[in-house]
C-alpha cells in the first residue's frame, strides 16, 4: 500500500503495460511503471527507422509524457531481474519495488533457436539501438562496396542483403531496403547494381502465415517484383559474418544478415515465479493469472504472455492486440480483487485481423480482404493511429506521403563514425551493472 491505496506494479512500457497504466490512472489506486527504457517504442516501425525513412523520435515516446496529469502513476526505470512472490516485491538493479499487484508486461526479444554463432553476426530488431545499427550498416556498405580497389567477389559480397524470416517483419525489411537501393541507383554512379541482392529466407513453405493462401501468393509476386529473391522452405544453420550456411549445403556469402525469424520472452521471465513455456513467455490461466504463482495477485500479458484457451492448438501471437486486450481485462480483473470480489473475468481474443506493407502502396490485409493501394492506405492508417502523439502522427504522415510521391529518403545519415581519436560520436549503450549491490536490497521507498 503506498498512501492507504493499493499499489500496482507494471513490467514493460511496450502497448500492453502502456495501455494498463492508463486504464489504472483513472483508479483510486498507485501505479509504478518499470522499465529500463524511459519510453515507449512503436515497434511495428522499427524496420522504417532501419531504412532510412523514419527517424527514431518519430517511433519513441517518452513515458513520464503519457502521464504528466496522473499524479497516482510513477516511472520507475530500472531492469526488472526478478519475482519474489512470497514477499510480494519486484527486484529491479535498483533495488526491490514492494507490490498489491504486478503486472508483467515485459515484451519479447529476438529468438536466435539456439545458434550463438548467428546470435552473434547476424542483425536483430527488436530495439532502436538494432533498427539504426542495421542503417548504419547498410548504409555503410554501399559506401565500402563503391570503393575502386573492392574485387568483384568482395563487391557482391557487401551488397548481398540477407533477410531471415517471412513473418511482417521480414517482409516490411526486404521490401523497403528493395525501395531503398532505388534510390541508391540515382544517387552510386560508378556502382554495377547488377551486384546487388536481396534475398528473404523462409523455413517454411508460406510467408505472413496468418493471411490466406491467395494474399501470400500476392505477397510473394510483389516481393519477386521488387527484386527481392524468395526463399521458401529453407532454412539457416549458421552465419559467421562472412558466410550464410543453409541446411541444404548452399553458402551465401553476405556481410548483412537481418534476423526476423522468431521471438522469445526476455530472459528475466524464467525468474517470476510461474510455468514458462518453450520459448520463454509465462503461461497464464484464463483470467489472466499467472499460472503457478504464490498468491493471486501476479498477472501477465503481451508479449511474455502464453495464453491458450478452448482447442487452440498454440498460444496467441506476440501482436500488439492481444497485449491492449489482455489490459482491459487485467485492469477488471485488478478492481474486483481489491473490491473483495473474487469471481474474475475471462479472456477472449477478439481477432481484429492481420497486415502487412510489402512497399510504397503496396500492402496486403486479410479483414476485409485487400490488396494493394487501398490495402496500404488501410495499414498506413492504423498505424498512425496506434502512433503516439500528435508530433509522430503529423510528421510520419507527411514523410509517408512524400515517400510516396518522391521515393526519397533523407534519413540516410550514418551516424556512428569514428573521431580521430578513434571514440565514436554517439556514446556507447552502456550495460546495467548486475553486480551492484544498489540500495543493499532493501525496498525502494516510493511514496509520496
Amino acid at each position: 500500500m503506498i498512501n492507504g491505496k493499493p499499489h500496482v506494479v507494471v513490467v514493460g512500457g511496450g502497448f500492453g503495460g502502456v495501455n494498463m497504466c492508463k486504464l489504472l490512472a483513472k483508479e483510486n489506486v498507485e501505479v509504478t511503471l518499470v522499465d529500463r527504457h524511459n519510453f515507449h517504442l512503436f515497434q511495428p516501425l522499427l524496420y522504417q527507422v532501419s531504412t532510412s525513412v523514419l527517424s527514431t523520435d518519430e517511433i519513441a515516446y517518452p513515458i513520464r509524457s503519457f502521464f504528466r496529469n496522473n499524479k497516482n502513476v510513477n516511472f520507475f526505470m530500472a531492469k526488472a531481474k526478478g519475482v519474489d512472490q512470497k514477499r510480494n516485491v519486484l527486484i529491479t538493479n535498483h533495488g526491490e519495488i514492494s507490490y498489491d499487484y504486478l503486472v508483467l508486461a515485459a515484451g519479447a526479444t529476438t529468438n536466435f533457436f539456439g545458434m550463438k554463432e548467428v546470435e552473434d553476426h547476424a542483425y536483430g530488431m527488436k530495439t532502436i539501438q538494432e533498427a539504426l545499427a542495421i542503417r548504419n550498416h547498410v548504409l555503410h556498405e554501399f559506401e565500402r562496396a563503391d570503393k575502386p580497389y573492392r574485387s568483384s567477389e568482395e563487391r557482391k559480397e557487401k551488397l548481398t542483403f540477407v533477410i531471415v524470416g517471412g513473418g511482417p517483419t521480414g517482409i516490411e525489411e526486404a521490401g523497403a531496403i528493395s525501395e531503398l537501393v532505388e534510390v541508391m541507383k540515382k544517387e552510386f554512379h560508378h556502382l554495377d547494381f547488377n551486384d546487388v541482392s536481396i534475398k528473404l529466407i523462409e523455413a517454411t513453405g508460406h510467408v505472413l502465415p496468418m493471411i490466406t493462401d491467395d494474399l501470400q501468393e500476392y505477397t510473394v509476386q510483389t516481393l519477386r517484383k521488387k527484386g527481392v529473391e524468395v526463399m521458401l522452405n529453407t532454412q539457416v544453420v549458421g552465419y559467421d559474418g562472412k558466410i550464410l550456411k543453409l541446411k541444404s549445403g548452399v553458402e551465401i556469402p553476405t556481410s548483412t544478415v537481418i534476423w526476423a525469424a522468431g521471438v522469445k520472452a526476455v530472459d528475466f521471465m524464467k525468474d517470476c515465479g510461474g510455468e514458462c513455456a518453450r520459448d520463454g513467455r509465462i503461461w497464464i490461466d484464463e483470467d489472466l493469472l499467472v499460472k503457478g504463482a504464490v498468491n493471486r495477485n501476479v498477472f501477465a500479458i503481451g508479449d511474455c504472455a502464453a495464453f491458450m484457451h478452448g482447442d487452440m492448438q498454440r498460444p496467441l501471437p506476440t501482436v500488439a492486440p492481444v497485449a491492449t486486450q489482455e489490459a482491459v481485462i487485467v485492469h477488471k480483473n485488478i478492481m474486483k480483487l481489491i473490491k473483495g470480489d473474487n469471481n474474475l473475468e475471462k479472456f477472449h481474443y477478439k481477432d481484429l485481423g492481420a497486415m502487412a506493407t510489402i512497399g510504397r502502396a503496396k500492402a496486403v490485409v486479410n479483414k476485409p480482404k485487400m490488396t494493394g493501394f487501398m490495402a496500404w492506405c488501410a495499414w498506413m492508417l492504423v498505424h498512425l493511429i496506434r502512433l503516439a502523439g500528435a508530433h509522430a502522427n503529423l510528421t510520419v504522415a507527411i514523410k509517408w506521403a512524400w515517400n510516396l510521391l518522391s521515393g526519397i529518403r533523407l534519413g540516410r545519415i550514418i551516424t556512428n563514425i569514428k573521431l580521430d581519436s578513434g571514440k565514436l560520436t554517439i556514446p556507447k549503450v552502456e550495460e546495467d551493472n548486475s553486480k551492484r549491490n544498489v540500495n543493499e536490497g532493501k525496498p525502494v521507498h516510493l511514496g509520496k
